[in-house]
């Protein structure tokens, strides 16, 4: 028996057979491969360098206890704070404590604040035979809106007597140094004003006894 071989029909052609495709596989290079390796472990590097930096802690001088302004500041005035990061903080370093010590507050310092170098002078605030004293009013007592350092101010003392004539008023004459405000909670407790006047030595006695006893009324003479 023949096998007949099958051709294909008339007027068909032959359909090629396509080659199968051979895929290719990528080459890795060595080089490239050790480039990314490096990238990879500087950004490491420069993400452990950056929290590094974030968390650097340094120490600096804090205020312990409040200070009237143009007080001699004394060690018991402050403390060491631990301080991280710190950008944009211009803290006094603890290291320079010794050059605080035996200067004078320019501003009344609270509690719980960062030291900073604009916050102390050499200048003594008060003059010969001056004193100064704080007055703590409440918000209908005092005559402006704020009062400013420099602002000279008529301290009036009410007669002990309620039927006394008006001019039996003692008067005293001050210069406001600085004021703290109800927004400081951690000097004032109330919605009081702390109100620092520097007055004649003569007068500082008379003005604390007037306003312990709730004799005292301030009037603005003139702003600085």
């Amino acid at each position: 028996m023949t096998l007949a071989q099958a051709r294909p029909a008339p007027g068909t052609a032959e359909t090629p057979i396509a080659p199968p495709k051979v895929v290719r596989q990528r080459r890795t290079r060595p080089g490239l491969l050790g480039l990314a390796l490096l990238l990879i472990a500087l950004g490491g590097l420069g993400a452990a360098f950056a929290v590094n930096s974030v968390r650097a802690t340094g120490q600096y001088i804090g205020v312990a206890r409040p200070v009237a302004v143009g007080a001699v500041i004394v060690p018991e005035d402050l403390m060491v704070v631990q301080l991280g990061g710190g950008q944009g903080l211009t803290p006094i370093a603890a290291a320079d404590q010794d050059k605080v010590l035996g200067r004078h507050a320019a501003v009344a310092l609270s509690p719980g604040s960062l030291l900073t170098p604009d916050q102390i002078t050499d200048k003594q605030l008060l003059g010969p035979g001056q004193q100064q004293v704080a007055l703590g009013l409440a918000p209908q007592e005092i005559p402006a809106r704020a009062l400013r350092p420099g602002d000279k101010v008529l301290l009036v003392g009410a007669p002990a007597k309620q039927d006394a004539a008006p001019s039996e008023a003692t008067r005293f004459q001050g210069v406001v140094v600085d004021t703290v405000t109800p927004t400081d909670t951690q000097v004032v407790t109330s919605d009081m004003t702390v109100v620092y006047v520097s007055l004649a030595e003569k007068d500082a006695a008379a003005v604390v006894l007037l306003h312990a006893q709730q004799r005292i009324s301030v009037v603005l003479q003139s702003g600085s």
